[in-house]
């Protein structure tokens, strides 16, 4: 039976104990130390205490990684609220429709996403905040204008001598308390809001900081690259970096190849979370060049230069991700064979992780040195997998996992709910694998419709045939992926198709694809929109057979 320990306890030690270190920065920006974190999050409890939020109000939080981003959701959870954190990459109409979904009653917002949102449309928001300085961009009530205009004077006044570590007290969390509710999706037709609770997140961060902390010491160097408003990237690299007493840089802009890079050859990190996108533009922008010139095939083909060759190439592609890693874990989306193969023909120190947001996320992950090629790792501590497979060695079957990091389910959805956790716990993630007899798990294939991004984002494909079949000419629609590029099929309007050349047809396309992608976050965008001459074919319950067209 699995003890559990409170998660905002972990956050509490990180604080007292790494009290003087430094905490969190803005790349080329300001940074925080665990005591200011501290004294900001008292601010803000200060703040919701006053204005009435309560235990298990929901807070939204939106907006590109920031050292106030992150006190934000620090300060949600130690109250004792619950945390909505929103990709910032989601379009105005998806943020609207998770706040109100959500219930959130309050809404903190990064400067990327102030410009665009519409305080009309998210009628029961009693103040948004914006995260660069926390001022009010909007407050429905006297008590929020007040508190925030008076907000030192009531922290001086709490504390009218000095903030110390003895006044640091957390919301003591339960096990199946709701802690954070992140949606997989931005539209109330399809959203899935996946209720995590505390025991989730102290599933992830107690797995991690067993497997990790021995190398990855205090006050190592950390990049949050991947959002934090997506659990990869939230469990990993924020919240075990900073319950580790790690120093926790954001990338506070557009995560370009250029800044990634120069972020790593600067900040030099001790341990580096990635997509495959991030590796696979390093591999073959900056190493395969070099690696498939005639002179360097020839040396690495005979065996006694071979070794000392790969030691060299395996150094400098150390030194493109700033050289102290102690490994690189991928995850969020499958690695390019080519690339993984290479990487550990090197002897580099890559290992690949598997996990879902409903577990936020993680299911299945392995040091670098247990690394098997092909695999993901085999089942992290606390939760069992099995292959539903009569076979699990060689015949794929869907992955079933249950434990300590599984979801409550989804919110306000009890169908979605019941059709992915049956009675045992087993919660089906639509993925299919087989599993060696040593554990390792190797993916197969996905059952889910849902595609995967380049970096990592969930794409739901519902979501853009809904829009695009509401467009011109279009009577039904697919879309799929080709590499990493979507393109949509089009059964056009028979009823009008008479009155138009095959020119002006594709002219009526190319427009609904321009009109749709304003419509879409930009990872979700199609590169192309095909005409297809006969009717999908369908189930008896007329769904589209997608793998008839994927």
């Amino acid at each position: 039976m699995t003890t559990f320990s409170s998660f905002n306890d972990y956050i509490r030690r990180a604080i007292l104990e790494n009290w003087d270190s430094d905490a969190l920065t803005d790349f080329q920006g300001q940074t925080l130390q665990f005591h200011d974190v501290a004294r900001k999050i008292e601010k803000v409890h200060i703040l919701f205490e006053t204005v009435g939020i309560g235990k298990g109000d929901r807070i939204a939080i939106c907006g590109r990684n920031s050292s106030h981003w992150a006190v934000a959701f620090l300060a949600t959870l130690t109250y004792g609220a619950v945390a909505v954190p929103i990709l910032h990459e989601f379009n105005t109409e998806q943020i609207h429709n998770i706040v109100n979904h959500s219930g959130a009653r309050l809404l903190f917002v990064g400067d990327f996403v102030v410009k665009d949102i519409d305080p009309e449309q998210m009628p029961d928001l009693e103040g948004i905040f914006n995260l660069p300085d926390f001022s009010l961009m909007l407050s429905r009530s006297d008590q929020l204008t007040y508190a925030r205009e008076h907000l030192n004077m009531m922290f001086c006044s709490k504390y009218p001598r000095e903030f110390t570590k003895e006044h640091i007290n957390y919301h003591a969390d339960k096990a199946e308390e709701l802690a954070i509710i992140n949606y997989t999706s931005g539209t109330t037709g399809f959203s899935k809001g996946v209720m995590l609770p505390y025991r989730a997140l102290w599933g992830n961060v107690e797995f991690c900081m067993s497997h990790l902390r021995q190398h990855v010491k205090p006050g190592s160097t950390m990049i949050d690259i991947l959002p934090m408003a997506h659990m990869y990237g939230m469990a990993v690299e924020f919240l075990f970096g900073f319950s580790n007493g790690c120093h926790l840089f954001f990338l506070n802009r557009l995560p370009s190849p250029s800044l990634i890079a120069q972020a790593f050859k600067e900040l030099k990190p001790k341990l580096i979370v990635a997509v495959p996108l991030i590796i696979e533009k390093i591999v073959r922008k900056r190493v395969f060049p070099i690696i498939q010139t005639p002179r360097m095939k020839l040396l690495m083909a005979m065996p006694v230069v071979s070794k000392k060759v790969k030691e060299r190439i395996c150094e400098q592609v150390l030194q493109a991700f700033g050289g102290e890693a102690y490994e690189i874990i991928v995850g969020g989306a499958p690695l390019s064979n080519e690339v993984e193969q290479f990487l550990l023909s090197i002897g580099f120190p890559l290992t690949v992780g598997y996990g879902t947001t409903e577990c936020a996320p993680l299911i299945s992950y392995c040091d670098h040195n247990e690394f098997v090629s092909g695999s993901c790792g085999k089942p992290v501590d606390r939760m069992e997998v099995r292959i539903n497979s009569n076979d699990p060695q060689n015949v794929a079957g869907e992955i079933l996992t249950r434990g300590t990091n599984v979801m409550l389910g989804y919110y306000k959805n009890e169908e979605a709910t019941h059709d992915v956790l049956d009675g045992q716990g087993w919660y089906h993630t639509g993925d299919l694998a087989t599993m060696d007899a040593e554990g390792n798990i190797f993916i197969r294939g996905r059952i889910k419709n849902m595609l995967l991004g380049a970096s990592g984002q969930n794409i739901y494909p519902e979501e853009i045939e809904d829009k695009l079949t509401s467009m011109p000419m279009v009577s039904e629609c697919i879309v799929v992926k080709r590499g990493e590029k979507l393109v949509a099929l089009v059964y056009p309007d028979q009823d009008e198709l008479m009155n138009f050349t095959e020119s002006e047809m594709k002219d009526i396309m190319e427009q609904n694809r321009q009109q749709l992608n304003t419509l879409l976050p930009a990872y979700s965008r199609l590169t192309q929109i095909e005409l297809h001459n006969e009717e999908f074919k369908k189930t008896p319950k007329k769904s589209i057979k997608r793998y008839l067209y994927s």
